[in-house]
């Protein structure tokens, strides 16, 4: 059985100059998770949308390591994050979020 190897610290990375009118993405993952739970107590099926993604990024081994919760990689999620908006340190807007999770579910058939 193959071992995976930990990814290389994501590199950093100078971008130019962010337009005028372009979205910030900037925020904090606190107030996110927030603003998801309480979106997730009105509506119980967002709820298990969310929970699966969540449990879809979570890092390999988890119990392992401390903090002793299935969240995902910081490494990954930096990286995910440039992808989506160009910004390593970007915090996503509930609403990509939760978009997210409902384009998984009709997706995957959950």
């Amino acid at each position: 059985m193959t071992r995976w190897r930990r990814s290389p610290t994501f590199p950093a990375v100078t971008h130019p100059p962010v337009a005028a009118g372009a979205p910030a993405y900037r925020g904090s993952w606190t107030t996110l998770v927030g603003r998801l739970a309480l979106r997730a107590l009105v509506n119980p099926r967002l709820a298990a949308d969310l929970l699966r993604a969540l449990w879809a990024f979570r890092r390999r081994d988890w119990w392992r390591r401390t903090p002793f919760l299935p969240l995902p990689d910081r490494d990954y999620l930096r990286w995910r994050m440039y992808t989506a908006y160009g910004d390593a340190g970007a915090v996503p807007p509930a609403r990509d979020v939760i978009r997210f999770a409902r384009w998984r579910r009709t997706t995957m058939r959950l």
